[in-house]
């Protein structure tokens, strides 16, 4: 369940905000006035999140290179086929996200 508190337990509890996002591994979202106003994360999601986007947005180009058929058939591209590349890389994304 996503962490919601004040802007001003950033300022009051410092240390607390700290550990619980590096416990949970999850944002915690900041409130001003009653309204969303940051977010705040470890350093260890946010570089997840940002490889998790590099996989999302290079998704496509690996589905259309998987699709495309090489010009001849040998042993060494059977090797290296992919069953299901978007499935796999699904998976990988879900996986960065949950550590």
């Amino acid at each position: 369940m996503p962490q919601i508190r004040p802007i001003s337990d950033l300022r009051n509890n410092f240390a607390e905000i700290s550990r619980l996002v590096h416990e949970s591994a999850e944002p915690v979202f900041l409130t001003k006035n009653g309204y969303g106003d940051m977010v705040v994360m470890s350093v260890e999601l946010y570089e997840k999140l940002g490889i998790a986007a590099k996989l999302v947005e290079l998704e496509p180009r690996i589905a259309v290179a998987d699709t495309e058929k090489p010009a001849k058939k040998d042993a060494l591209t059977d090797d290296f086929k992919i069953q299901k590349p978007l499935s796999k890389w699904q998976k990988t994304l879900s996986d960065l996200v949950s550590k």
